[in-house]
Formats: structure tokens, C-alpha cells, sequence
């Protein structure tokens, strides 16, 4: 997320021809039910909500780190984590039009990491569109890790996801 604002233009430039055409998005119920579960399926880029154990909900579209191919391992490797996390607290102050942080890394992952001499890294987030978009959705796979939605996504998001709500982010 540090760097992409300023590649913005540039994502924009080459990101519209490359992006692929999306169908439109599926409306939000309208409120959503208290979420007791996200699930994020990485590959099918899609991110599953769950209340009393029930699927109620599935946000399409979802965008991840620019390599988003397999877990994220260390700082800066621009990967989105793989694994069981909780949402720990939330940002209504984000550059991101509001943001949840993801409670990676864990244990295991620190460990991993230095073991191998680096930085597990941080700050991994769901959150919506940069504050300075203005152009619906940016283009492709852009952040440093984190799970992007719509803006209008995130404000429902925001009014169903409590602090401690448990993530499983899969391949």
C-alpha cells in the first residue's frame, strides 16, 4: 500500500487495458447479519461472510497483494497471508476509505521468517479503495498484501464485523 498511490497514474494507464471486464457487483443485503466468519478464497477472488455458521453473504472481485500467488512470507513480498487470523482492530481514519487489520503475522510466521533472516512484516488489511480514487475500483491486484473491496462494500463490511471476528484466508 506505501508505494501504490504513487504509481496510481501508471496503474491506471496500463491496468484499464489489461484489466479484465467484471460483471457487476452483487447487491449488499442491506443491513448484513453480525459476520462470525471471513473466509477468503485467494484464488477465485472472492471473500465469503458468514453469520450463526450460515453463508450469507459473498463479495466478489476482491483484490489482493500485487503477487498473489501462494502465503505471504516476508516483509515486502507484496503477498496477501494465507491462513487462520482474527480481525484486531479497525481504522476509521485509513487512507484506504476504512480499513480492518488482519492479526498477522502469527507465531508461526514469525518464525518462518526469522529463520530465514527477515521480517514477517504487518499491517495487512481489509480495506476499501484509496481515499484518493475517485474512479470506482483501481485496476488488477495492487496492494502490498492486503485484501481490497469496494468502497460500498467496507461501510457494510464496517457495520457487521466486530473486533475478534476469526478470518481464513485459503489459497
Amino acid at each position: 500500500m506505501r508505494g501504490a498511490l504513487r504509481f496510481a497514474p501508471l496503474l491506471l494507464l496500463f491496468g484499464i487495458a489489461a484489466a479484465e471486464a467484471q460483471a457487476p457487483p452483487q447487491p449488499l443485503p442491506q443491513p448484513l447479519p453480525e459476520i462470525d466468519l471471513i473466509r477468503v478464497r485467494k484464488a477465485a477472488r472472492i471473500m465469503e461472510l458468514y453469520a450463526d455458521g450460515r453463508l450469507v453473504h459473498v463479495i466478489e472481485h476482491i483484490q489482493l497483494g500485487d503477487e498473489p500467488v501462494g502465503p505471504k512470507r516476508f516483509e515486502g513480498d507484496e503477498r496477501t497471508p494465507e491462513g487462520r487470523y482474527t480481525i484486531d482492530w479497525a481504522n476509521p481514519q485509513s487512507a484506504y476509505h476504512l480499513s480492518f487489520h488482519i492479526s498477522y503475522p502469527s507465531a508461526a510466521d514469525r518464525a518462518y521468517a526469522a529463520a530465514h533472516g527477515r521480517s514477517a512484516g504487518g499491517m495487512i488489511m481489509i480495506h476499501g479503495q484509496p481515499n484518493s480514487w475517485t474512479e470506482g475500483r483501481v485496476p488488477g491486484d495492487w496492494t502490498d498484501g492486503c485484501i481490497a473491496v469496494s468502497d460500498e462494500e467496507i461501510e457494510a463490511l464496517w457495520e457487521a464485523v466486530a473486533d475478534g471476528t476469526p478470518i481464513e484466508i485459503v489459497p
